[in-house]
């Protein structure tokens, strides 16, 4: 099954003013194991990118959905909980999972994000949203996998309807809200460069 994966690439990058800079981007894709993700990301970037190009750096990335919209290229990374019942231990959990979303600002994306879950028959929370400097998302390709299993189909009343797009990684779905998440983990990628935080309590 996909994952996704964030993969830094470093190359020299020619600016909007004519002068060339030795740039680091981080770049998020789906692929079976590390090993695919380097050899995706040089197939990937191998056209668009002058001259030489070295990856510096793949992890591991916890996002469970993507939502891409047309209207804008920046990406926010929001940390969505919920709680769980335990039925054997008779115990309330919550779960915490991370969606990137496509929006021009920290308000929007928030709105966008709501608006995509909405149709969930669950009760959650944003507890916060950060800008992620994700250049590009590459998802998964039907080609790649052998037998593509049958979507599940969540507790979702109807799709979204002003989502341009809806990347997941292959197998992933909204059933994944049954996966137990750790609240307190930590994002693998780093996106201190254009960090912007935003929770619940911004909206009052």
């Amino acid at each position: 099954m996909n994952s996704w994966f964030t993969v830094k690439v470093k190359y020299t990058k020619q600016l909007e003013n004519g002068t060339f800079k030795r740039v680091s981007e981080p770049y998020l894709l789906a692929a079976m194991t590390f090993t695919d993700a380097e050899a995706r990301i040089y197939e990937e970037l191998g056209a668009t990118i002058r001259g030489e190009f070295l990856v510096t750096g793949i992890a591991r990335t916890d996002i469970h959905d993507i939502f891409a919209y047309d209207d804008a290229d920046t990406w926010y990374k929001c940390k969505v909980s919920y709680d769980k019942i335990d039925d054997e231990a008779d115990k309330k959990k919550t779960i915490t999972q991370n969606f990137l979303v496509s929006a021009t600002n920290v308000k929007e994306s928030y709105e966008r994000i709501v608006e995509s879950l909405s149709t969930l028959m669950i009760d959650f929370q944003i507890t916060s949203i950060i800008a992620s400097p994700i250049v590009e998302i590459f998802p998964y390709r039907e080609d790649e996998i052998e037998a593509p299993k049958k979507k599940i189909q969540p507790i979702i009343e109807h799709e979204p309807q002003a989502i341009g797009k809806i990347f997941s990684a292959s197998g992933s779905d909204f059933e994944d809200f049954e996966e137990d998440s750790d609240e307190n983990d930590e994002p693998q990628e780093d996106e201190s460069e254009i960090s912007d935080e935003y929770t619940d309590s911004d909206e009052a």
